[in-house]
């Protein structure tokens, strides 16, 4: 059986911490700053972790993670 491959696009994105989740940085903070909040833009400073929902996705895309 050949090696799983990484997807090199997911492995810049997300980390694995240490009890198994997954780490991401938040979208919406590139451009068009503007318009958005102080509060909203400082927010969006801290990462957070991948749901639920699309966790079985990442870990399909990292099988090494």
């Amino acid at each position: 059986m050949p090696k799983m491959k990484t997807h090199k696009g997911a492995a810049k994105r997300y980390r694995k911490t240490g009890n198994g989740k997954f780490k991401r940085a938040h979208a919406f903070r590139r451009h068009i700053l503007t318009k958005k909040t102080s509060k909203r833009k400082r927010q969006l400073r801290r990462g957070t972790y991948v749901a639920k929902t699309e966790f079985k996705i990442v870990r399909k895309l990292l099988p090494y993670a």
